[in-house]
């Protein structure tokens, strides 16, 4: 079931193009993320799909419903997170998501309760003695509480301990889990890579890129080191498909690797290995390439 659908989705300020023609869809239960460089156009995305301001042009869509003309309807569906979000600061914990309650007419104290305990959040203290972590968390109750059918997360760990932070990807799972669906707007790229299903690469407004975590990771430059009895020829590696920036230097071998390992494997199996060391690329190395291409 489509749950999210943005159909050429452009946005300007005065004669600034912030969104440049974003179409995608996003299925029930998928956790999509929705990256790139600051100024790149995501929160503006955000905000049009909550209806704080209006599309230049092209329509979103939350569960079928134009996020305009039935902002009543997808506002009800979405749990939010802003990126800076703000409270009335004379108000404690409690008393904001109680009066979140009041709005829905619902009563989520106890999973609020269970949230509270987990992301380590005292909810009696005033807003106005709380840091910028403990902030956060607060909004991330607020957006959790009532379990909503979509998650719309800015940046949503920012100020969080990586206790916090592990616990956050549980409990994200665990919502996806019971059907809930995901869009995430993050810097944190571990999170990306533990949680998204697919992710939006954008750039200058505009999507670079619309790939599985697993493509992106498989088309992903890696470095390989292996290790051998004695010095192998070269020449038995410089033809390999894939292989670039190959180093031998005495009985170390060293080089760039694009797509699978069989070719080396077999190459170095014709000699006596003693060591095979790989390290995978991270996901800002990976970004940059998609960026770098895009021209920009």
């Amino acid at each position: 079931m489509e749950m999210i659908k943005f159909d050429n989705l452009t946005k300007y300020y005065g004669p600034i193009l912030a969104v440049d023609n974003v179409s995608l869809d996003i299925e029930q239960g998928e956790i999509f993320g929705y990256l790139g460089p600051n100024g790149s156009g995501k929160t503006t995305t955000i905000r049009c799909m909550m209806d704080f301001i209006r599309p230049s042009s092209g329509v979103i869509t939350v569960e079928g419903k134009n996020s305009v003309t039935e902002s009543k309807f997808t506002r009800s569906q979405i749990g939010y997170v802003p990126s800076d979000p703000v409270f009335y600061d004379r108000s404690t914990g409690d008393q904001v998501l109680n009066f979140v309650d009041s709005i829905y007419n619902v009563d989520s104290s106890s999973f609020r309760m269970e949230l509270s305990e987990r992301l380590d959040c005292d909810l009696s203290r005033k807003i106005s003695t709380l840091s910028r972590g403990n902030r956060q968390k607060i909004a991330l109750i607020r957006a959790f509480m009532f379990k909503p059918s979509v998650l719309v997360l800015d940046e949503p760990t920012t100020g969080l301990d990586p206790l916090i932070q592990r616990e956050f990807n549980e409990i994200i799972k665990e919502l996806r889990e019971n059907g809930t669906t995901v869009f995430l707007s993050s810097h944190v790229l571990s999170e990306v890579e533990e949680l998204c299903d697919r992710v939006g690469i954008l750039n200058v407004g505009g999507l670079v890129a619309l790939e599985t975590m697993g493509d992106i990771k498989s088309r992903a430059v890696r470095q390989i080191e292996i290790e051998f009895e004695s010095a192998p020829s070269q020449k038995e590696f410089n033809d390999i498909t894939g292989l670039d920036n190959i180093v031998l230097k005495d009985r170390i071998l060293t080089a760039d690797i694009r797509g699978d390992f069989n070719g080396i494997i077999k190459a170095a199996s014709k000699y006596s290995v003693l060591n095979i060391v790989t390290r995978e690329p991270n996901l800002d190395e990976i970004f940059l390439e998609y960026y770098q291409g895009s021209g920009n």
